[in-house]
């Protein structure tokens, strides 16, 4: 690797950004990309005035201390610990943690005492866009030296899988301590952390990034795009951006005896200024064996993106896939226009519909596709179920009043199944038993609907919410299909 190549790959990779990058590979002189180097430090001097810039001798005293601290196996720098310690400098306090260590819980994990993996607890005072007291976690979950950052709180929990020794002191009450999170605990906090600290990844597919400057749309491959809305706080809300394709549309090929159809896919959101906000792209692969093909193709294959955004801005969503083995492409473009934040009023997020949710054990240790919090849920965009099929609806609720001896919500929803306007079958929960997780910032709802003995034909679930401590209601409603799926 020469030296212009190391400084883009290694020196500056977590602090250039997206538009410096594509104009710095466009380069071919030396001359050039050294007058671009050059000016790259020089746009970060905090003060011209002196000789030496601060910032440049700052970042390479950051890499020289993650490579001599934190490498095992590979360089440093590229640890979650270099990354971390690169980007916002060293922590204002480290707490370390060795491997079998006696480790009393906070409350806010559930108490009680557990052995541990090695892990380490940064705290920094302030981190820029982020806010006041951040606290990371590096867990060693391998004993090899390689701490990675944590989302989940357990992960450090080396008895985590060993029910009968370690409990938590929840546990013991014979209680749920994930209901029960402080700000910190909760997935959806820590979620937007691990976000935020880590940054963007690089794209690779530059020609499907190209083909969002035509700005047009078509469908010689057509796909389904949606997104949701959840929000996160008052400033800022998750927006997943699921894609889904119909198998029968893309091609399959034979590779080592099992059919394998391949989709690159890449997106864009920009604001209407048309600054990036957040880039990606991801290698889509779905593979059957010959026995398993002709039912494959009723199926779809999806993809899905979770965007953290800010709730006062409207954004523009570019979205392009490419069939790999035969060179079709579709393009959409969506806009994304999140609700405005009212505290006083009784809120909800998009209504998901799905044919199976799964409540993980806690927050996956990196982020992963169709999980919400600590439920995976992959949305049914088609919304077409067969009547052999559950229908499953995922939603949240905001500023639901909390009881103050309980610490509670209390929230009564009835389901409604309707045709034509009808309303054919109404399961009521007036304790509000479907209720999955609650916080005194997002209520998190799971409900499963038996679609047996159900004619083909168009259906709409409704979902009424009353808060019972404040008398507000919502009202929430999703269409869908029931039609038998048979193979051609």
């Amino acid at each position: 690797m020469d030296y212009f190549e190391k400084w883009l790959r290694e020196d500056a990779v977590y602090i250039i950004t997206d538009e410096e990058r594509a104009v710095y590979e466009k380069l071919v002189a030396e001359e050039e990309k050294e007058r671009f180097i050059e000016q790259f430090w020089s746009r970060r001097d905090p003060d011209p005035r002196t000789s030496e810039n601060e910032f440049k001798t700052e970042h390479y005293r950051r890499i020289a201390y993650a490579n001599e601290r934190f490498s095992s196996g590979y360089p440093g720098w590229k640890s979650d610990r270099g990354k971390i310690y690169i980007l916002h400098g060293p922590p204002a306090e480290i707490e370390s943690h060795s491997s079998g260590e006696n480790y009393h819980r906070p409350m806010t994990e559930g108490g009680g005492s557990t052995a541990v993996y090695p892990f380490e607890i940064w705290r920094y005072r302030h981190i820029e866009g982020l806010g006041n007291d951040i606290i990371l976690e590096f867990v060693d979950s391998t004993l090899s030296g390689q701490y990675r950052l944590a989302v989940n709180p357990d992960e450090k929990d080396a008895l985590l899988y060993s029910p009968a020794r370690g409990p938590t002191r929840w546990q013991e009450l014979g209680r749920n301590y994930r209901l029960m999170y402080s700000m910190r605990g909760d997935p959806f906090y820590r979620y937007k952390t691990y976000a935020f600290v880590q940054g963007a990844k690089e794209i690779k597919y530059d020609d499907l990034k190209r083909t969002v400057g035509v700005n047009i749309e078509f469908e010689d491959l057509p796909f389904q795009l949606r997104q949701d809305y959840f929000s996160l706080n008052a400033d800022e809300i998750l927006v997943p951006v699921t894609l889904q394709v119909d198998n029968r549309q893309l091609t399959f090929k034979l590779e080592n005896g099992r059919h394998v159809a391949r989709v690159a896919v890449y997106g864009v959101v920009t604001s209407l200024s048309n600054r990036v906000v957040a880039e990606f792209d991801h290698d889509l692969v779905t593979s059957f064996s010959p026995e398993q093909l002709q039912i494959g193709f009723l199926g779809t294959s999806s993809f899905q993106k979770i965007l953290l955004l800010q709730r006062r801005q409207r954004y523009k969503l570019d979205f392009v896939v490419k069939d790999l083995n035969e060179g079709r492409v579709g393009v959409q473009r969506k806009a994304i226009i999140p609700a405005p934040y009212k505290a006083e009023r009784l809120a909800a997020s998009s209504l998901l519909l799905s044919p199976g949710i799964q409540v993980l054990d806690g927050v996956p240790n990196r982020e992963e596709m169709f999980v919400i919090g600590d439920v995976k849920v992959l949305p049914n965009l088609r919304k077409t179920f067969d009547p052999r099929q559950s229908l499953c609806l995922y939603f949240q609720v905001y500023n639901a009043d909390i009881d103050q001896e309980t610490m509670k919500p209390h929230l009564s929803v009835a389901y409604q199944l309707l045709k034509n306007g009808e309303v054919l079958k109404v399961r009521p929960d007036p304790e509000g038993q479907s209720i999955q997780y609650s916080s005194d910032q997002r209520v998190v709802f799971i409900q499963s609907l038996s679609l047996a003995g159900l004619e083909s034909g168009d259906y709409r679930i409704g979902v009424e919410v009353e808060d019972r401590l404040s008398g507000n209601h919502l009202q929430l409603a999703e269409d869908f299909t029931v039609r038998p799926f048979r193979a051609e």
